[in-house]
């Protein structure tokens, strides 16, 4: 049970929840932190079960805004990258930004040449660095080479643990078996 704005409930989460339903709201809704507590804005008329959904849909989308937050506090992945960058590409490269983010499922990372960031997935801080080392290696090869030809993995197997890691990844579901 949520609490509303007319009291509050006691919620097995540790952060209290107070809903407020307004009829100023046609479909949109939000969910905020304040203070200690989590606001979550509704329109009027859901259903229960449209509340519940809705609800819980907007936690899950705050608990990963803050664990992204938290990750990319905690890790100093412009660091890492500016060492790996010098160790693998004599430092050459220019990296406009790094960060985890939490909406990378089916992939470990990404890059975007054309504006110098990478993104790599909330999973990976889970595990070994050198995995997260490889695919940081990986991501930064892909300002040199932005595809998947034999140049970029010549690139990306100056690594020393490139192969270990694809394995790693491989077999937790997070990669894909072949080079293309």
């Amino acid at each position: 049970m949520y609490a509303d704005a007319q009291g509050a409930a006691d919620l097995a989460a540790p952060t209290p929840v107070e809903v407020i339903r307004s009829s100023r709201r046609k479909s949109s809704s939000s969910a905020e932190r304040v203070g200690g507590k989590i606001v979550v804005r509704l329109p009027i008329g859901l259903t229960a079960q449209q509340e519940e959904e809705t609800i819980s849909r907007l936690l899950t989308a705050l608990e990963r805004q803050q664990r992204k937050r938290q990750l990319n506090a905690v890790q100093d992945l412009a660091a890492r990258a500016s060492e790996l960058n010098v160790t693998y590409f004599g430092g050459r490269l220019r990296l406009s930004s790094i960060e985890f983010v939490s909406n990378q499922q089916r992939r470990f990372g990404s890059c975007t040449p054309a504006t110098a960031s990478i993104r790599l997935s909330d999973r990976l801080a889970k595990m070994p660095l050198w995995v997260l080392d490889y695919v940081i290696v990986h991501e930064l090869a892909h300002l040199l080479e932005a595809n998947h030809s034999l140049a970029f993995w010549k690139l990306v197997n100056r690594y020393k643990l490139a192969e270990r890691a694809r394995g790693y990844l491989i077999a937790v579901g997070m990669e894909e078996t072949e080079q293309d």
